[in-house]
């Protein structure tokens, strides 16, 4: 008897109720996965490196009073690592294309191998199959598991395990213009949902069962079952063929053993040490580029009971000339807890959001022309993201090898004007309501500090200058006509300056926040959105499995959800639910934006290099009008978001409310409830109006080139 037996069901009705399902894992296919004992050489010689690292701080990113985010001196780290026979890199060298993934998860994350296909051969470290794979982990066993696997040259396909047989990797290369990228979602479901999931997909969406799945889910005696799935049709549900490139697998496992960290069947586990700098990191929702988003919901909501959550209309998410729509789909998790690890660590809670394209520019639609449909990125949450990012950076510039991040222009978190110098801070008591200085005054100290060159070309202040070096640098060079008002109120303005690096944000979050936090969040480019009472975080990685700067490709996610603290009317604390923070309406559009932006600005260093003026001044032009785009924007999405937060919490007290039996009160709340939805349409229209502003802008300079 084979480990592996295909059951054959006679399909019944499907019903639309609910799947016990949580997120198990994804799967890369790539160029080339390397042979455990490298891999595993590797990661011998980062703890090596963190045994011989010392100095004032902590080699996990702490000062010694506990203060997160902290960067490592890099340069005693980098002597220490070409120490141990590595080459380190600038940021001016490093490259995001051409590099092996397992390789930049473990030096950039602090992920390691911990499991493997075919079990490996004890001598050089490989397998005798036609694919070889690594499972790369966070160090919690309920944390992200990421399988990379390429062909092997020298093995044989294998039909022991369906789900690693060759095959699949042509077929994913075949449908993606051959390209690497991320090939399969997978989760893990309840006792005896495989079977009705089966009968599901198979009754209603045939053509997107896979091959060799066609007569029912796959068992694996003492291990698990497996079904797979496309995930797409080619173009409108069921009168289009599948698209056969990504996969969604579903695992069955025969029971659940929390030690284990993938239920796969078939990984043989991979010993490995990890240091206590790698943070926990759990997957909170995978995006998809697709042709028809209405058909990819609808199939997940026939074979899932998946519902959509929030929908970002058409007009709504735009960047110069690219539009898009979006829809986050998934199903309702019963988990409301008051524990903040327990909230970290659920994997219960299934978001999938989708996107289509609109328009003929831009990069989902690059995505799809280049590439095809597929997974557009994988988003994961962490405890905290300011330490792990800090960290992040400063391994890639020690061991030269991890991830870039997405740029985000400096105006989105704040830039001095003259305005803000001349008003200060709001509600600054030193300042009374009243103006610090003069505009001539204002004027004077803005262009000492552009001279001094602590301005850069955009009017950010420099992160790293002191408060004391700007106070002597305005003592000694400004003019002495400023000087009496400038000495009367110099507390306020200095503050005013000091604080213009981080003031939009400021606006949102007032002193939730220490200094060193704002800063450390600026430094390493992570957006911050607010929902009510709750925080999210995030930031993105450059393209991974690039082969050339310039291909599109998917990237990585990694968000923290700050939930609010909030006391009931029971006097105790109420619960936290799955996804608290939202998708951050303000970050969706920045990160469309930011896309758009960092491909712009690889422009522009290209047509540097080349000396091509013509596209140098075209791109540098581009990257001008999406900052614009962006900073127009920004009050227009605190409104979307201000209007959305009091619009939910009118909802939660109706519901409350009419519970109690309260008509009288619930109605108010209507009125409220209606107010804010209109007030939310008014902010959508404005924002409609700026993205149209925009486009046709970006229109006439790319017409003017033509």
């Amino acid at each position: 008897m084979t480990k592996s037996d295909a059951i054959n069901s006679t399909p019944k009705d499907p019903t639309a109720t609910a799947i016990d399902i949580r997120f198990s894992h994804i799967h890369l296919y790539v160029d080339r996965v390397s042979s455990i004992n490298e891999y595993k050489t590797f990661e011998a010689s980062i703890n090596t490196f963190y045994d011989r690292f010392d100095s004032d701080g902590n080699a996990d990113g702490t000062s010694s009073d506990g203060v997160h985010g902290r960067p490592l001196d890099v340069k005693r780290g980098q002597k220490i690592w070409e120490s141990l026979h590595y080459h380190t890199s600038t940021d001016a060298e490093f490259v995001s294309h051409g590099r092996d993934v397992v390789k930049q998860l473990i030096a950039g994350f602090g992920f390691r191998v911990t499991g493997c296909y075919p079990e490996v051969n004890a001598a050089d470290g490989t397998g005798g199959s036609g694919m070889n794979t690594v499972l790369i982990t966070s160090s919690d066993p309920e944390g992200i598991q990421i399988f990379v696997s390429s062909l092997n040259a020298n093995g044989e396909g294998d039909a022991e395990y369906l789900h690693f047989d060759t095959s699949n990797i042509t077929r994913f290369f075949n449908a993606h213009s051959g390209r690497q990228g991320i090939a399969v979602l997978a989760f893990e479901v309840g006792h005896g949902c495989l079977d009705e999931l089966y009968q599901r997909y198979f009754t209603l969406h045939p053509s997107l069962v896979v091959d060799g799945y066609k007569k029912g889910v796959k068992r694996y005696t003492n291990q698990a079952s497996v079904l797979e799935v496309f995930a797409y049709y080619k173009g409108e549900k069921n009168v289009s063929p599948s698209d056969e490139g990504t996969i969604l697998r579903f695992v069955e496992p025969v029971e659940v053993d929390t030690s284990k960290k993938c239920r796969l069947p078939g990984v043989a586990s991979v010993p490995a040490t990890f240091h206590s700098s790698c943070n926990h990191a759990y997957f909170d929702h995978w995006v998809s580029n697709v042709m028809s988003r209405n058909g990819f919901l609808e199939t997940l909501e026939e074979t899932l009971g998946f519902t959509p959550k929030v929908d970002f209309n058409a007009g709504v998410v735009a960047a110069g000339e690219a539009q898009i729509e979006s829809t986050v789909t998934g199903n309702s998790s019963s988990l409301i807890t008051s524990e903040k690890e327990t909230a970290l660590r659920d994997q219960s809670q299934i978001y999938l959001p989708i996107n289509n394209a609109l328009t003929r520019v831009g990069h989902v639609h690059g995505f799809l022309e280049e590439i095809g449909q597929g997974v557009q990125h994988v988003a994961s949450r962490v405890d905290d993201i300011v330490s792990f990012v800090q960290q992040a950076n400063d391994r890639r510039k020690i061991f030269g090898e991890g991830f870039t991040f997405l740029n985000i222009p400096r105006s989105y978190y704040g830039v001095l004007t003259k305005d803000l110098i001349v008003k200060g801070i709001h509600h600054d008591k030193e300042s009374s309501g009243k103006d610090l200085v003069s505009s001539e005054c204002a004027s004077a100290i803005f262009d000492v500090l552009a001279s001094e060159g602590v301005l850069q070309d955009d009017y950010s202040l420099d992160l790293n200058v002191p408060k004391d070096h700007i106070k002597s640098m305005l003592d000694s060079k400004l003019p002495s006509s400023c000087r009496e008002e400038y000495d009367k109120n110099q507390g306020s303005i200095l503050k005013a300056i000091m604080r213009s690096r981080y003031v939009n944000l400021y606006s949102l979050l007032r002193d939730h926040l220490s200094e060193k936090t704002y800063v450390a969040i600026v430094s390493n480019q992570i957006l911050v959105d607010v929902q009510g009472e709750d925080l999210l975080f995030q930031i993105f990685t450059s393209g991974i499995v690039k082969r050339k700067s310039s291909d599109e490709s998917p990237f990585l996610e990694f968000i923290q959800r700050v939930c609010s603290e909030c006391i009931g009317a029971d006097g105790c604390p109420k619960g936290i639910k799955s996804g608290c923070g939202g998708f951050g309406v303000r970050n969706f559009l920045t990160l469309f934006l930011s896309i758009e932006v960092t491909k712009a600005m690889t422009e522009v260093s290209s047509a540097k290099e080349r000396g091509d003026k013509v596209r140098y001044d075209f791109s540098q032009r581009r990257v001008e009008l999406f900052t614009d785009q962006l900073n127009e924007s920004n009050p227009i999405l605190t409104e979307i978001s201000d209007a959305m937060t009091r619009e939910g919490i009118a909802k939660e007290n109706i519901v409350v409310l009419q519970l109690e039996g309260k008509e009288e009160e619930a109605e108010s709340w209507k009125l409220v409830m209606d107010q804010e939805g209109q007030a939310k349409a008014v902010a959508n229209e404005k924002l409609m109006k700026c993205n149209m502003k925009y486009q046709r802008l970006m229109k006439g300079i790319r017409e003017s080139q033509e």
